[in-house]
């Protein structure tokens, strides 16, 4: 019989040696690293992709002047001591502030601070014929008068309003941080850090247009603003 000599074991010819089928501790070693660089890849993949989806964030008010806005009725908007100010007129009627550009998928931080009534709002995807405005607003308003929810303009009016043990994060006469998330059909915001309310709804998520301030009517409303910035997303 012809034999196969294997280290010091010798094996018949033509049979197999088990012992090299078994992976030896540096081919162990060998895998385990492969799959490390496997996953570091894909982790690297998925933050790229990430990164992607949101983009650079803008500054939509510059600290300056109204460069980039709109102003559409008689009611006051000016620049003081780097804040934007809107003010009620002579005549105490709407009012609003526009971006000059759309924005369709974002998300929107600001700060805002309410003095005499407070009564404002956050329009997205609007659009204006003078002061009739056509979009949906993120309330601003005084203590319990629903800062955060959702109301369409001259259409179907309260779509969503917070629950009621939510209008305590509301902080009248001091800054407040609103942040909205318009992705889609998809709308949510938050008050201080608060989520008020989301909404998913076809026809908000058909919308296109501008982001917009508003001064309420009836007069004697001053509402100050800062630090208005949009990160869109994809």
């Amino acid at each position: 019989m012809n034999r196969t000599t294997v280290g010091l074991k010798t094996l018949p010819a033509g049979q197999l040696d088990p012992l090299k089928f078994l992976p030896s501790k540096l081919q162990k070693q060998d895998q385990k690293r492969i799959n490390m660089r496997k996953y570091s890849l894909i982790a690297a993949f998925l933050v790229a992709l990430q990164m992607g989806y949101a983009q650079e964030t803008i500054d939509l008010f510059n600290g300056k002047d109204l460069d980039g806005w709109i102003n559409h009725g008689e009611e006051k908007w000016y620049v003081e001591d780097g804040l934007l100010v809107c003010e009620s007129g002579p005549k105490g009627l709407y009012g609003y502030l526009s971006t000059a550009k759309n924005y369709k998928n974002f998300e929107l931080t600001l700060e805002f601070k309410q003095e005499s009534d407070g009564n404002s709002g956050v329009f997205i995807r609007s659009t204006f014929e003078g002061t009739k405005v056509s979009g949906w607003q993120v309330e601003v308003a005084p203590p319990n008068r629903h800062t955060g929810g959702i109301y369409e303009s001259y259409g179907r009016g309260w779509l969503i309003k917070p629950e009621a043990e939510k209008e305590k994060f509301l902080k009248m006469g001091k800054w407040n941080t609103l942040k909205i998330r318009a992705n889609g059909a998809e709308i949510t915001s938050w008050l201080n850090g608060e989520q008020m309310v989301t909404i998913t709804d076809e026809k908000i998520g058909k919308g296109e247009g501008a982001i917009a301030l508003q001064i309420h009517d009836g007069g004697g409303i001053k509402v100050k603003w800062r630090n208005i910035k949009l990160t869109p997303l994809q």
